[in-house]
């Protein structure tokens, strides 16, 4: 059994918290490759170790002196190192970092040293060996991440090492320059490093006990998803729910390899799993809601509009030649709507509006601004009767009125469009008619 185990940076932004790693990590002797983060917020108004190296780098950008910022980020890790009474300095690794701030070497640099320096601290608690990631993750001369090279090298490097801690975030070029992933990406390399080493299980251990069934924002103590599929997943973090970056599932979905959320502070909780395909029926119809609002719809009018050949396409062009990517378009026989990105569109709504005009001549155009959009998910939609009954009951009950409805011919998750300050009273009503009728 090979278990990849990765942890976030409110796992790891104090002693106390590496201690309760430690003790997760020394239960299990199947967990033997560990991809820390950099140190997040010990406290509410505390600050992340990576916002604290882009401000100062900032500061050496703009050839200022940024020596007493420096020294609150290596203030940070002795704190942690001291805390964990190590016999351990990064002092040779601030000096290096003092040196290429001031060189100017880069952004991605500068944020990639917060995992760099914990995988540097975690190795030395575990007493694992410790591999740079840019000499296992590779992106190209553009920047772009070579997924082939990558698991070339991790394959060589891993297959040496019994135990290793691998920092996630962050890669480099050929030349060695280098490069991150978006916010959150030491998931990413979590999965990399999994499907490199062929491992039965990646855990992921987060501040949270998996995924929620909706957001614990807006529904009082949401119940938790035990098992979601991949495809259930996608479908979430298309709509905001991210608990994991959903760059990380594709790696090891491709070799099969289940993702398991877990809580450090709660490790007797069994969390999330995300699987490919699952036997299991879900205790409920639906596995999870998910939305997110500051959306805009243009409605395009037209008699005999099905009749016409190329309609869609030509109004499609539009928005492709104005660099607009659509979320949603349901349709009747005279009348087309485009669901896009309220902000993508303000600056060019009138030249977007002029162009359809041209394109295909409509006999009505209508814009509507603040909608939000909810997506109702779940495996078990599929095999239950009345799903879509059940939404337009639990939101006429609420007083919502449906500006959309849209269902994938997969069964798998049904859209609702709604105003913007229905959005979270829909999210309610659909929360209580499909799980809390059935609690």
């Amino acid at each position: 059994m090979i278990k990849v185990v990765k942890f976030g940076g409110s796992s790891l932004a104090s002693a106390e918290q590496f201690k309760k790693v430690g003790k997760i990590i020394r239960a299990d002797a199947s967990r033997r490759y560990v991809v820390p983060s950099a140190p997040g917020k010990r406290f509410l108004a505390d600050t992340k170790v990576t916002d604290m190296l882009y401000s100062c780098y900032k500061a050496a950008i703009l050839e200022k002196d940024f020596t007493g910022q420096l020294k609150e980020i290596q203030a940070r890790y002795e704190e942690i190192i001291a805390g964990l009474s190590l016999d351990f300095s990064l002092e040779e690794e601030f000096a290096a970092i003092r040196e290429n701030f001031g060189r100017k070497i880069g952004r991605d640099y500068a944020a990639s040293r917060g995992e760099y320096l914990n995988g540097k601290v975690m190795a030395a608690y575990l007493n694992m060996e410790f591999v740079d990631a840019a000499e296992v993750v590779r992106f190209d001369d553009e920047g772009v991440f070579d997924a082939e090279t990558t698991n070339k090298l991790l394959e060589e490097r891993l297959s040496k090492l019994d135990k290793a801690v691998i920092p996630g975030f962050y890669g480099a070029k050929a030349d060695g320059s280098v490069v991150t992933f978006s916010r959150g990406g030491s998931d990413i390399t979590g999965s990399l490093v999994a499907l490199a080493v062929q491992a039965n299980l990646y855990e992921n251990w987060t501040d949270v006990s998996g995924f929620l069934i909706a957001d614990p924002r807006i529904v009082k103590n949401p119940k938790a998803i035990e098992t979601i599929t991949y495809k259930e997943l996608r479908e979430l973090s298309y709509m905001g729910a991210s608990v994991l970056h959903e760059d990380a599932i594709f790696p090891v979905r491709k070799a099969g390899i289940p993702i398991n959320i877990r809580n450090t502070n709660v490790p007797e909780d069994k969390g999330t799993l995300i699987v490919e395909g699952t036997c299991r029926q879900p205790k409920y119809t639906i596995t999870g809601i998910a939305g997110t609002d500051g959306f805009a719809s243009i409605t395009i009018e037209k008699a005999m509009m099905n009749s016409e050949i190329g309609f869609c396409r030509k109004v499609l062009q539009v928005f492709e030649e104005n660099e607009i990517s659509i979320e949603h378009m349901p349709s009747g026989i005279d009348t087309m709507t485009i669901f896009v990105h309220k902000d993508a569109l303000e600056e060019k709504e009138q030249q977007v509006v002029a162009d359809i005009r041209r394109a295909v001549r409509p006999d009505h155009i209508e814009l509507e601004s603040d909608l939000a959009l909810i997506a109702i998910v779940g495996r078990g939609m599929r095999s239950t009767r009345g799903t879509a009954g059940r939404i337009f009951s639990a939101l006429a009950h609420a007083h919502i009125n449906v500006k959309m409805i849209d269902q994938g011919s997969s069964e798998l998750n049904i859209i609702v469009g709604v105003r913007h300050d229905d959005f979270k009273n829909a999210i309610r009503a659909l929360y209580e008619i499909f799980v809390d009728t059935l609690a």
